[in-house]
């Protein structure tokens, strides 16, 4: 398939997983979660969706989206017009958690070079 229409479709999926999420129920999914990236397959049978968030435990987050996985296939067939849902994917995307720790380091940094 056309690289553009598979980047189109995984935008459209990212953006439908995103707004589904918002809804779940589910205790173990954090209020504060986020959709970063969605990477639909060429032959659009995949799609590895990037899980980000500040509060919860990692296993449990992920569990509840897996367990979730069904309902939210069916409502983003209703939201993305395809003849196949893509079979989901979650995946923890943890590059915030990264950038945080990494912006404590450059303040820690920058602390110690005002010392001297």
């Amino acid at each position: 398939m056309n690289p553009k229409r598979v980047h189109q479709i995984s935008e459209e999926v990212r953006r439908g997983i995103s707004e589904i999420i918002q809804r779940l129920k589910d205790p173990r999914i954090p209020e504060i979660i986020s959709v970063s990236r969605a990477d639909v397959t060429n032959d659009l049978s995949f799609a590895k969706v990037y899980i980000s968030f500040f509060n919860g435990n990692v296993d449990d987050v992920m569990e509840g989206l897996n367990s979730s996985k069904g309902y939210i296939k069916r409502e983003l067939s209703k939201i993305v017009k395809m003849r196949v849902m893509p079979e989901l994917i979650f995946i923890y995307d943890d590059s915030i958690e990264k950038g945080l720790a990494m912006d404590q380091l450059i303040r820690e940094v920058n602390r110690g070079s005002s010392d001297n």
